[in-house]
């Protein structure tokens, strides 16, 4: 192994009900794993449940200061992963921070740049065609955006209140210092404690609720 090779992996879900599963995850771990299999360290690995639309993102935040902190190269399983979007990916090829995405390898920013244009134009297409049904199904008579916002409210409430359940259980964990996201889970599984979805724990749900368990801290 080069030690000269550090590397941070991010990894990101779009939907709530992906990062519960681990839909998508595993194989863009699959693939970043395969990809680095010879080449290097893994320093750490981050994972975003949120829409590629949206800026903000804590995660990759926290694996780009890592990157500079480590002088450590970010690699990502799709480049859409980061963003289906060109002003974003030009401003993180502007931020100081190498990164590698296993669909598109080669350096070439050109490259990078058409590929990310292309995402874009997909992105806006699919955004398109679901205006285009959301218009069909209010036409038909149903209720739309009121009713939907009511419930994403009602689910992220209920979402922070069984995050709760979990407090002790991970604050034990800790003082054992079992703190990573990986760690966690782990250690989750071999306990058999379910996951609010009644299922195994993935990095994504993991990560989930320790966003949640810190967010109630700071409120």
């Amino acid at each position: 192994m080069n030690d000269e090779e550090k590397w941070v992996a991010y990894y990101r879900v779009s939907t709530t009900r992906q990062g519960e599963s681990g839909l998508g995850l595993e194989a863009q771990q699959s693939a970043v794993e395969n990809f680095l299999r010879g080449r290097g360290e893994i320093l750490a690995e981050f994972v975003e449940v949120e829409s590629g639309k949206k800026v903000r993102r804590p995660q990759l935040d926290e694996a780009l200061r890592l990157c500079r902190k480590a002088k450590a190269t970010l690699v990502i399983a799709k480049l859409d992963r980061l963003a289906r979007n060109v002003h974003f990916i030009s401003g993180l090829m502007e931020a100081g921070v190498d990164f590698r995405a296993v669909d598109a390898p080669s350096k070439d920013r050109f490259i990078l740049h058409i590929q990310a244009a292309f995402a874009e134009e997909e992105a806006r297409r699919i955004s398109e065609r679901t205006k285009a049904a959301l218009a069909a199904a209010k036409a038909r008579g149903v209720e739309i955006g009121t009713t939907a916002k009511a419930l994403a409210v009602k689910y992220r409430s209920e979402a922070v209140d069984r995050a709760q359940d979990y407090r002790n259980t991970i604050d034990s964990l800790r003082l054992q210092g079992i703190t990573t996201v990986r760690g966690i889970r782990d250690h989750l599984n071999l306990l058999e404690i379910p996951s609010p979805a009644g299922g195994k724990w993935h990095l994504p749900n993991t990560s989930k609720l320790l966003t949640r368990l810190k967010t109630c801290e700071e409120a």
